[in-house]
């Protein structure tokens, strides 16, 4: 058996454990982690900086770096993300539905664990712990294949998480870690049916098409984000400003950050040459189409592969268009699905852009930044769908569940 199947196995044998016990135990289990990660603290940071320092000398972007980066304010975020997990509505056993047939026969439909939750991602090592917490509390072991860049990182987390769980009831075989830098042991884990019930890339478009290539088990892609914002003609234009700055500049290298800017022509000239003057005193590179340029001379020109990119980086792509009606054929044309918003004061325009945007979060007069799941209140997220089944937009407890039928009956056969 191969060290990834051996490591599944285990996860598919914890799971049935973790079935079966209370919401009680399970919030033991994340406030014991919780303490364990205080505790070890100085042993996690030490290790991070290893990952840091490899990656400076591997050129790692500024921006990949900060997703890399660990600090005490970022372990007790986890910590309060393990908390929040706790305190949220064990959603396992929630009878969704209930009725009775007319033959007498009572029906629920029930939410239940998922079972194995297998998790493949980049950098960001708190995706280590978020995952941990929600797949615990939604009843699911999980098998865990970090990136090579976060190696020593996600290993100190995992031994933490391991060494909290050892004190409760649950299992620490709930929570598998393939310590490893082969991307083969990727192939094998993405090929384990029967041992894993959901396979959830989360990182850039490159890791995500390779998974869902690869995988013959289901998978939810998540996190590809070309985001939008519209400025419309009917926009306050101060509030536009403000939030433009928001969704690009509070943090580059995160999917729900605007990568492209949409501007009506008719507010162009007066708004435009402000707010790229804000953007580029914040460090940010602008790519603009040719009105653009014509209204600004000295920017770079865009490209068709600049409208499709997800930068993740200080690079903007700002085109002028006509209408609304161009504004979402642009956005259908590129988008990845993920967030879209619209700046205006035209209630009509705004009614219909949230409409006819085929994205899973579609803001009005807001940043692309609040599509997170703390931010929704589903306390820490897994990743955000861009599809469509089974979950959409971020994924919190519930989306972690699946569901069965309980049928009651009193003799009934069928006829």
């Amino acid at each position: 058996m191969s060290v990834v199947k051996e490591l599944a196995s285990k996860a598919k044998g914890a799971s049935r454990i973790l079935a079966g016990l209370d919401t009680t135990a399970k919030n033991n289990a994340l406030e014991a982690v919780a303490k364990q990660l205080l505790t070890d603290q100085v042993s996690i940071l030490q290790a991070n900086e290893l990952d840091l320092q490899n990656g400076k000398e591997a050129g790692l972007s500024s921006s990949l770096l900060d997703r890399l980066a660990l600090h005490e304010n970022r372990i007790q975020d986890m910590v309060e993300g393990l908390r929040q997990v706790a305190e949220l509505p064990d959603p396992v056993g929630e009878v969704m539905e209930s009725w009775t047939r007319s033959n007498g026969l009572q029906i629920d439909k029930v939410r239940v664990p998922m079972g194995v939750v297998g998790m493949v991602y980049e950098a960001r090592p708190n995706v280590t712990v978020d995952t941990f917490a929600l797949c615990l509390k939604a009843g699911s072991a999980v098998l865990l294949r970090g990136s090579a860049n976060a190696l020593n990182s996600n290993r100190a987390l995992v031994a933490s998480i391991k060494k909290g769980l050892s004190a409760t009831v649950v299992p620490t075989e709930v929570v598998q870690f393939v310590d490893s830098e082969d991307r083969k042991d990727v192939d094998a884990m993405l090929r384990l049916n029967g041992l894993l019930d959901l396979v959830i890339p989360r990182g850039g478009a490159g890791l995500i098409r390779r998974v869902v290539e690869t995988a013959t088990v289901p998978v939810i892609e998540t996190g590809v984000g070309n985001c939008h914002l519209f400025v419309d003609q009917a926009a306050d234009t101060s509030m536009a400003l403000e939030i433009l700055l928001n969704a690009k500049c509070q943090r580059y290298g995160v999917c729900n950050a605007a990568e492209s800017l949409l501007v009506h022509r008719s507010v162009a000239s007066g708004w435009l040459p402000t707010a790229v003057s804000e953007l580029q005193a914040r460090g940010v590179e602008i790519r603009g189409c040719p009105a653009v340029l014509k209204l600004i001379p000295g920017l770079k020109p865009a490209s068709e592969e600049d409208w499709a990119t997800e930068f993740l980086a200080p690079v903007l792509s700002i085109k002028v268009v006509e209408n609304l009606q161009e504004a979402l054929s642009h956005i259908q044309t590129y988008g990845t699905g993920h967030s879209e918003s619209i700046i205006t004061e035209d209630q009509e325009a705004a009614e219909k852009f949230l409409r006819q945007v085929d994205a899973a979060a579609v803001y009005h007069n807001a940043s692309t930044r609040f599509t997170d799941g703390f931010q929704y209140g589903f306390g820490a997220e897994i990743g955000i769908s861009t599809q469509k089944l089974h979950a959409r937009g971020p994924m919190g407890l519930r989306e972690l569940t699946s569901y069965k039928y309980v049928v009651r009956g009193t003799g009934q056969v069928r006829s």
